[in-house]
C-alpha cells in the first residue's frame, strides 16, 4: 500500500513538473506568437497593397485590365505565402514551415495528378494574361459560346451571353478551342439575300440597294470596309441578290442586330418605291398519266366559294 502511494506521488510530481515546464515555455513563447500574428496580419495588408499597386501600374502601362487584374492577384497570393512562412519562423515554428515545404515538395507529384485540371487552367491563365485574343468587353465566340468577356480568373474566363447567362469557361479550353473575336478591330460584315423578279433590271436594283445602304447612318462605309451587292442565285421565281454591308461592333449585341433589321427594311421599301417586284416562290403543278387538265378550274373554284358564302348568309 505504501509503495502504491509512493508511485502515485511520483506520477503526480512528474505531471505537475511537466505541466509547469510547458506552461513556462508557453508564457515565454507568447511574445513570439504575438509577433508571428502581427507579421502575418501586416503581411496580408502589405500583400494586398502591393498587389493593388502592381495592378494599377501594369494597367497604366499596358491599358490591359485583364492582365493587370490577373497579375495583381498573383503577386498578392505569392506575397501572402511568403509572409506566412516568415510569421511561422518568427513565432519559433520554423520547423513547421520547413515541414510544410518538405511535405509540399513530396506531395507535388501526387497533387499534380490529382489536380491536373486545376494546374492546367492556372498555367493557361498565366499564358492568357500575357498573350490572349481578347480584352474586357470584347464580343467573342469560344467554341459554341457567344458573348462579352467580363473577367479572367486563375482558373476560368467569364463570358456574359446576350441572353443574360454567365458562362465560366476553363482557361485550358480557351487556349485549345477556336476563339472568334468580333470586336478586335470594331467592324463586322452582315449579309442577307433579297429576290427580285426575272423581268426586273438587275443593275438598277443593285443601285437602289446601294443607295439605301448609304442612307442608313449606322452602316460603315470607307476604303477598308466597302459595301456591295452581287448576284447570288437564280431561284425558282426570283433572281436572288446578296447584300453585304459593314457595321460597328463595339456594341455588338443590340446595335448591330438592330442595324441589320433597319437595313433589311430600308432595302425592301426602297425596291418597292422604285417599282421592283419581289415575288414569292412559284409552285409548279405537274399532271401525270392520262390527265390533261386540272379536275377543277380556277373559275369553278371562285363559283364554289361564292355559293358557299351565300349559303352561310
Amino acid at each position: 500500500m505504501y509503495n502504491l502511494f509512493i508511485a502515485n506521488q511520483d506520477l503526480y510530481d512528474d505531471v505537475k513538473s511537466s505541466t509547469v515546464t510547458y506552461f513556462d515555455r508557453f508564457i515565454e513563447a507568447v511574445p513570439l506568437y504575438v509577433l508571428g500574428i502581427l507579421i502575418l496580419a501586416l503581411g496580408i495588408l502589405i500583400a494586398g497593397w502591393i498587389g493593388e499597386f502592381a495592378k494599377r501600374r501594369i494597367q497604366s502601362r499596358t491599358d490591359d485590365p485583364l492582365m493587370s487584374k490577373f497579375l495583381g492577384r498573383g503577386i498578392r497570393f505569392i506575397l501572402i505565402l511568403i509572409f506566412i512562412m516568415l510569421a511561422l519562423d518568427a513565432a519559433g515554428l520554423g520547423n513547421i514551415s520547413a515541414g510544410i515545404l518538405a511535405a509540399a515538395g513530396a506531395s507535388a507529384v501526387v497533387l499534380g495528378f490529382a489536380f491536373k485540371d486545376v494546374g492546367q487552367n492556372f498555367i493557361a491563365g498565366v499564358i492568357l494574361s500575357f498573350n490572349r485574343p481578347f480584352d474586357v468587353d470584347d464580343t467573342v465566340e469560344i467554341g459554341d459560346i457567344f458573348g462579352k468577356v467580363k473577367t479572367l480568373e486563375f482558373r476560368y474566363t467569364k463570358l456574359k451571353t446576350f441572353d443574360g447567362k454567365d458562362v465560366y469557361i476553363p482557361n485550358s479550353d480557351v487556349i485549345t478551342l477556336p476563339v472568334t473575336n468580333y470586336t478586335e478591330d470594331g467592324f463586322f460584315r452582315w449579309d442577307f439575300v433579297i429576290g427580285i423578279a426575272y423581268e426586273d433590271n438587275i443593275d438598277g436594283a443593285k443601285n437602289v440597294v446601294l443607295k439605301a445602304l448609304s442612307e442608313e447612318s449606322k452602316v460603315v462605309s470607307d476604303e477598308a470596309h466597302q459595301n456591295f451587292v452581287t448576284e447570288d442565285k437564280l431561284d425558282t421565281s426570283t433572281v436572288n441578290l446578296k447584300v453585304f454591308f459593314w457595321v460597328d461592333t463595339k456594341e455588338f449585341g443590340m446595335q448591330a442586330i438592330v442595324t441589320k433589321g433597319n437595313v433589311v427594311r430600308r432595302v425592301k421599301e426602297a425596291l418597292e418605291d422604285a417599282g421592283y417586284y419581289m415575288p414569292a416562290d412559284i409552285q409548279e403543278i405537274k399532271l401525270y398519266g392520262k390527265e390533261t387538265e386540272l379536275p377543277i378550274s380556277f373559275i369553278d373554284k371562285l363559283k364554289l366559294n361564292s355559293e358557299e358564302g351565300k349559303q352561310k348568309k
